[in-house]
């Protein structure tokens, strides 16, 4: 087996471990800033979606989160100071403890992959064209999840669940009980969420 092919199936177990944890508490907490990262911190949400941060910070806010018993994800589209490009992905392995990292890009998709991470990969539902091309992309990428935004479309994820065979998270627009329930009984594994309120439900 080659390092490649090592680190994939690192990623692959590493990513069926997350699916379990989700199954136990399908709402993961959206974080875009430090007041925020410190109060999902201090709550009971397993897993955290950091959508924040820079060169200068970022193994900072991912090293508190590990220490607080967090799953952590990366989102590399987001980070200031860096390019997107997949040696960011690399280092981001190399020199934080996150356990995997969100991006709209197939290429930095398959790099987490490569480097071992958990790989979910974003999507923008805008108008049908995006639907369309969704099932295309995944099957290039192969991210271990996708998020779909926004996440308050029950309807679609019920259609998206004949189309592809990867697990979804519904991120965006995720405002409350209704929202969470609704996308979880459509067939999403976990819901995605920056509100503070849903993170305590």
């Amino acid at each position: 087996m080659t390092t490649t092919e090592r680190d994939v199936a690192r990623s692959t177990s590493a990513a069926d471990a997350v699916l379990e944890a989700l199954r136990d508490d399908p709402v993961i907490a959206s974080v875009k800033d430090a007041s925020a990262l410190g109060q999902v911190l201090a709550s009971d949400r397993g897993v955290v979606f950091v959508l924040y941060g820079s060169v200068l910070d970022i193994v900072e806010i991912v090293d508190r989160a590990k220490a607080a018993g967090k799953t952590v994800f990366v989102d590399v589209d987001l980070l200031d100071g860096f390019a997107a490009r997949e040696v960011v992905v690399t280092w981001l392995a190399e020199h934080t403890r996150a356990d995997g990292v969100l991006s709209t890009k197939s290429n930095l998709v398959r790099a987490a992959k490569r480097a071992g991470l958990v790989a979910v990969q974003r999507f923008f539902l805008v108008d049908s064209f995006s639907y369309h091309q969704l099932p295309r992309v995944v099957e290039q990428a192969k991210p271990d999840a996708i998020e779909i935004l926004p996440g308050c479309m029950p309807r679609v994820i019920t259609w998206l669940r004949d189309d592809i065979d990867v697990p979804i998270i519904a991120g965006g627009l995720v405002c409350d009980k209704a929202d969470v329930v609704a996308a979880l009984g459509a067939g999403a594994v976990a819901v995605a969420s920056s509100d503070r309120d849903v993170w305590g439900m």
